[in-house]
């Protein structure tokens, strides 16, 4: 069951990740429609949530957890990301993880080699496509994820 909760980007080197915050540059920035907020992510949620795992998946017939992403923040806040958890990771602004606010993105180290990502919903939750159950709200105390939690980033 770890091998189908493994991350759904593949990294050249994750050592490029560790330096001094990266600007936007790869995101298209826009005004959101709305500040950040709960109800905005539990829409998209439930609208999407079971939506199985497709790797590169974009769209309702299918999500990888950065196609996920790019979706639900363009749903809920009006913003368009990067579409790769590579780039998500590397840019927005650096949070810790005491600081973690809705909306916020969280990486998990699933291998040497790769990232899987979510959407911070509060209360230690985040939403995701999971490769085994597609699109849940998984708790960031679970064992597995509370094992790989690597680091957050805020863009809103």
């Amino acid at each position: 069951m770890l091998c189908l909760l493994s991350g759904c980007a593949g990294f050249q080197s994750l050592d490029a990740m560790n330096g001094s915050p990266a600007t936007l540059t790869t995101a298209t920035m826009t005004t959101p429609t709305s500040a950040p907020s709960k109800n905005g992510l539990d829409k998209v949620y439930a609208q999407y949530r079971g939506t199985p795992y497709r790797y590169g998946g974009t769209d309702a017939n299918g999500f990888d957890c950065s196609g996920f992403i790019k979706v639900a923040y363009n749903e809920a806040f009006g913003m368009s990301l990067p579409r790769t958890t590579e780039q998500l990771a590397v840019n927005g602004q650096p949070i810790r993880r005491d600081q973690l606010s809705v909306g916020d993105l969280v990486f998990f180290r699933t291998s040497a080699k790769q990232l899987h990502a979510g959407i911070y919903t509060g209360q230690g939750r985040f939403i995701h496509a999971s490769t085994s159950k597609g699109v849940i709200e998984s708790s960031l105390d679970n064992q597995y994820w509370r094992q790989r939690y690597f680091k957050a980033r805020r863009y809103l």
